[in-house]
This record gives C-alpha cells, structure tokens and sequence, in this order.
C-alpha cells in the first residue's frame, strides 16, 4: 500500500491519465478505503476468496486457511519454481530444507508439484493426518484476518459494509 501515492504521483507528472489498481493484502473494506483515499482506484483482490465455499480449494486447505495467521505463511519455489507466498506446510518446509535438491525452474516444478499435492490432497480428505501436513495452497500476508469459511456473497456485502463504514469515519474525521 505504501507505493500507492507515489505510483499516482508518478503517472500524473508523466501525464498519464491511467487508474491504478492497489493489489496486496487487501482484505477488508477498510483497506480498500484507505487505498483509494490514497489515490488508487480500486483493488484487486485474491486471498480474499479462498476460503469461500465457492473458491477451488479443498476443504483442508479451507480449515488450515483459517487457522492460519500471517506469520504461517512462506515463499516457497517448491509448488511452481518461482517464489510464491504459500501456507507453511509439511511440503514447504521440505523444499527449502537442507536435504531438498531444490527447486526445478519454472514450470517445470508444477509437473511434479501439482500432482504430489493433488494426491495429498485427496488423501488427507480421506483422513490420512501426515497427508493434511502437506496440503498447502498460495495465500497472502492477510491471511490472518480470515475469521471463517463463507460464502463469496457474504464476502462481498462485509467489504461492502465494511467500505461504507470506513469512508463514513473518513468523512466524519474532516
């Protein structure tokens, strides 16, 4: 967020007359108020959504997402071969130990990534508990602000309150 003023600063005395979308961990809407207070246009949001019972993920990946707070999160080059924010896992604390190979470059690691983590996955729905230790999935640093699995109608009328709330304080505070 602390780019958002200068990347607009930027663009206007290089007369671009372009919107900026702030991106990164934009969780609530507060964080989108305060991003468009300081000159974006709106966000983009991601981690958001994936603990909706719509989102792709697993229901394991759901609860582990939950539980998690921001500091259980890693970059990690084990699922994709280039660094991505990811919950700390079983997975991810093997590829960036001292006995790893490493990585494979990009995109080669999904090859063998995806299908691992896909029959992890699948195994720890089952109820295999070491399997549950690997399910892993990309998240943000907002991760910790995740209060439970909801649907993405419910996400999107609290941004919407949320947002409306903010800006009411904004305007109350001038």
């Amino acid at each position: 967020m602390v780019l958002i003023p200068e990347i607009v600063r930027a663009l206007r005395q290089a007369d671009y007359d372009i919107p900026v979308l702030a991106a990164g961990g934009i969780r609530t809407g507060a964080q989108m108020a305060a991003c468009m207070a300081m000159g974006a246009a709106g966000g983009w949001t991601g981690s958001v959504w994936l603990a909706t019972t719509e989102s792709e993920c697993s229901q394991i990946f759901r609860e582990k997402r939950v539980a998690a707070r921001s500091r259980d999160t890693v970059r990690s080059k084990g699922r994709t071969g280039k660094y991505s924010r990811q919950l700390v896992s079983a997975w991810t604390e093997a590829w960036e130990g001292a006995e790893s190979p490493g990585a494979l470059p990009m995109p080669m690691q999904s090859l063998i990534a995806e299908p691992a983590i896909a029959r992890a996955t699948r195994a720890a729905e089952g109820g295999n508990a070491r399997a549950r230790e690997l399910v892993t999935y990309f998240v943000g640093q907002g991760v910790g602000m995740v209060e439970g699995v909801t649907s993405a109608r419910s996400v999107v009328q609290d941004f919407m309150t949320d947002y409306a709330d903010a800006v009411e304080t904004l305007n109350a505070a001038i």
